[in-house]
């Protein structure tokens, strides 16, 4: 572990890399592919398609409380059921059984941190959420966060993101989320509502 880029990281995470820590150390970015922050960023030096993406970090100092409504409850799921779930909330994303099943594998993989909602009445899974714990330096990282299409503006998505930071609280020192940032779900908005700031924009161009 590099000193330097770890002290730079634990500084400012939000600017330091797109990535979660972990994953900087063992991700290769592809040639065809140039991942650029915001404030180094300009249309006529990067030729390619643009996806500009959102970081931002959690302090854990003022969480509140995880309220689920009553007509839903916590429950625990397969990894086939987060699989299809993931699946069914997005038109544009296709995650495999095998793809996730070998995030059992992640050296930050935490089974606490893999959390499902269902309705009572239906017993349908409407909601999950997916947190890493990177013990070395204390980050927490939301992967996963999605609610059924028919189940949203609920609370639902507030829940499982208050109660994975519920969860990470005393075992963590940041947490870092990540998305697009011109996601018509607008997800950048939720996690603005539930303590993250410190809002830094990556922009990941395909040449």
């Amino acid at each position: 572990m590099n000193d330097d880029i770890l002290n730079q990281y634990n500084a400012d995470p939000c600017r330091a890399s797109s990535l979660p820590f972990w994953k900087t150390e063992l991700i290769q970015i592809p040639d065809n592919k140039l991942i650029v922050r915001d404030d180094e960023f300009s249309t006529e030096k990067c030729n390619g398609c643009d996806e500009p993406y959102f970081k931002a970090v959690h302090d854990l100092k003022n969480v509140g409380t995880a309220f689920l409504p009553s007509c839903f409850e916590s429950i625990k799921c397969d990894v086939s059921v987060f699989a299809a779930h993931i699946n069914a909330c997005y038109s544009d994303i296709c995650i495999s059984f095998e793809e996730l099943s070998n995030y059992h594998n992640h050296p930050v993989y935490d089974p606490e941190l893999w959390i499902a909602v269902a309705e009572k009445e239906s017993g349908k899974v409407v909601a999950t959420g997916i947190g890493e714990l990177d013990k070395r330096i204390g980050e927490g990282i939301l992967e996963w966060i999605q609610v059924s299409r028919e189940f949203r503006k609920m609370g639902l998505g507030h829940y499982i993101v208050h109660e994975l930071l519920c969860r990470m609280q005393k075992r963590a020192k940041f947490v870092t989320v990540s998305g697009k940032l011109h996601d018509s779900n607008n997800p950048l908005s939720l996690y603005k509502s539930c303590g993250f700031g410190k809002v830094v924009i990556w922009h990941v161009v395909t040449e």
